[in-house]
């Protein structure tokens, strides 16, 4: 007898379906209203790169006399430095009115789309800078840097 394989996923292009959303308030992370959300504005359309936007785990390792084996248990998780980047607009209307260093909110992951049931993350941020990206053979670009502030509420079921 053989395990049961895991339920087959049905593949999707993030391109055209992820939402990205940006509001500086949610009253409660872990269950935002449909107003709250409705409230955000959507970053999608002006978004040309990410980096970032994982939770990870780290460990600490658990020694012994007993053994040369050295185990580890979970410990603290840990969310990196985050980055989104966007188009520079050609008579300065674009992120930089929004997301300005110090900014305090929330960025909104919608990996599948705004769909509801489906799962969002919720990222509590800072903006710690906006550089301009003068790459003089590129379509001009700000990329907006994010401290991740406090515990991000993962996998929230988008409300009605």
């Amino acid at each position: 007898m053989s395990a049961t394989p895991i339920t087959p996923s049905a593949r999707y292009y993030r391109q055209g379906r992820t939402r990205v959303l940006w509001t500086p308030t949610i009253a409660d992370i872990l269950s935002p209203t449909r107003s709250e959300i409705n409230a955000a504005t959507d970053l999608s359309g002006e978004i040309a790169a990410s980096s970032g936007w994982e939770v990870t785990g780290n460990t600490e390792d658990t020694p012994d006399l007993g053994s040369v084996f050295v185990g580890n248990i979970p410990s603290t998780t840990t969310s990196d430095a985050s980055s989104l980047t966007f188009y520079s607009d050609e008579t300065s209307v674009d992120v930089r009115t929004l997301l300005q260093r110090g900014v305090v909110g929330n960025i909104i992951w919608m990996d599948e789309g705004d769909v509801e049931g489906y799962l969002m993350d919720i990222f509590p941020v800072r903006v710690t800078s906006a550089p301009k990206q003068r790459d003089i053979a590129a379509v001009a670009q700000i990329m907006v840097n994010f401290a991740i502030s406090r515990q991000p509420a993962e996998n929230v079921a988008i409300p009605a």
